[in-house]
């Protein structure tokens, strides 16, 4: 009983923090992405088991449509039926050594998709851009309908360790519920509390921020 009283208290806490958050940003005439952002502490980066990168779900979902495009010959014409842009083997190929092309395609989505054939390829052509990005594609098998790939995609987030010591990672939208946000919050970070060697004693502190708000610090648990 005490446990979950103490539990109870913690979430209470971080809506505490989610509204603050809110408060901290003007009203803007675009929907803000809620940022988690976890500092480390004594983490060894330079050791490659101590950097890594992974899928969380999140129950509530991102709260919006992420902007998603498909690279693959045998998925293109579903992928243009839904309405997503798409790559074939050949447009990837033209795309090499464009350098301004690649950028604006990474800053126009948010997930990429590939079918698991075209990976070196997208590696080798693309990978300069979108690897730093955290964007590199969620790879499927050739010849499948998209349909489940996509609700997955839409509720999951990437969330990766590499040179620094330090994790941001969006979580929800502003548009969310508290409650809502609260949840996805909750499921990232016991996710990077899970995943690293001492788990919360390798965070120095947590944050949480809108796209434009100022940054608010959450309790370590």
């Amino acid at each position: 009983m005490a446990k979950e009283i103490e539990k109870e208290k913690k979430s209470v806490n971080y809506i505490d923090s989610i509204r603050l958050a809110r408060q901290s940003s003007m009203k803007r005439n675009f929907s803000q992405t809620f940022d988690l952002i976890v500092n480390l502490k004594s983490i060894d980066l330079k050791k490659p088991e101590n950097r890594w990168n992974i899928e969380v779900q999140l129950p509530e979902g991102r709260g919006k449509e992420p902007r998603m495009a498909f690279f693959g010959d045998n998925i293109i014409e579903e992928a243009k039926a839904l309405g997503y842009t798409s790559f074939t083997k050949t447009e990837i190929e033209k795309l090499a050594g464009n350098k301004k092309e690649i950028k604006r395609l990474a800053k126009e989505h948010d997930i990429f998709l590939a079918e698991t054939t075209l990976m070196p390829l997208i590696g080798k052509t693309l990978g300069t851009v979108l690897g730093p990005r955290n964007k590199l594609p969620k790879p499927i098998p050739p010849k499948v309908r998209l349909q489940p790939f996509i609700e997955a995609a839409r509720k999951s987030v990437r969330v990766s360790l590499k040179e620094a010591p330090v994790i941001q990672v969006p979580v929800a939208s502003e548009s969310m519920a508290d409650e809502q946000i609260l949840r996805n919050l909750e499921a990232v970070y016991a996710a990077v509390r899970d995943r690293l060697p001492k788990g919360r004693q390798n965070i120095r502190n947590m944050l949480l921020k809108l796209t434009m708000g100022r940054p608010v610090r959450l309790e370590v648990k």
